[in-house]
């Protein structure tokens, strides 16, 4: 059971790889057939353009899973350090908002406003199948907003951007370099 709720927990981690590795194959291979046979699949440049736009939406929301998405802080230099989390809370209430918006927008256009008709032009199937990554993506992300946002409030976990540099450390790690 341990090991199911780690996958659950990783899900968009899992998904991003296998989406990567699988489309970039794909345009490899549209590369190799285009330049050895002067020939082309183009079923394979959409179904790879379809998994790239499924990756990035699958993205965001592991990077709201590591509180990696971008965000103006430097005002946050003159606060507290009590106190940013929770304006920081405060905000993601509005991207919690926004969210919640457009799953309901396009579960709407998805399944009462999209033409019944409207398929991809090589591959044939009905385009709901690749806009409904849309209502997806954004309930694990505003799932995902609310996890962090627990871990910081509720467990005090040091919930940080892992791309994120400290200036005070790198400085230290200068001065204690050059002396």
């Amino acid at each position: 059971m341990k090991r199911f709720w780690h996958f659950v927990d990783n899900i968009e981690s899992y998904l991003c790889r296998t989406l990567l590795a699988i489309f970039v194959c794909l345009l490899f291979l549209q590369v190799i057939v285009r330049t050895l046979f002067d020939f082309s699949f183009s079923w394979l440049e959409e179904l790879s353009i379809y998994m790239f736009v499924w990756f990035v939406f699958f993205g965001a929301s592991y990077a709201a899973k590591m509180a990696a998405h971008n965000r103006v802080t430097f005002q946050f230099k003159f606060l507290p350090d009590g106190a940013i989390k929770y304006i920081e809370a405060f905000a993601d209430l509005f991207w919690i908002a926004f969210n919640v918006t457009f799953i309901y927008l396009s579960i709407d256009f998805i399944f009462n406003k999209m033409n019944k008709f409207q398929s991809s032009q090589t591959m044939g199937f009905h385009l709901s199948w690749v806009y409904i990554v849309l209502p997806i993506a954004f309930s694990l992300m505003t799932f995902r907003i609310l996890q962090v946002n627990y871990k910081k409030l509720i467990l005090k976990e040091d919930v940080r951007d892992p791309d994120a540099i400290d200036l005070d450390a790198v400085k230290a790690d200068l001065d204690v370099n050059r002396n």
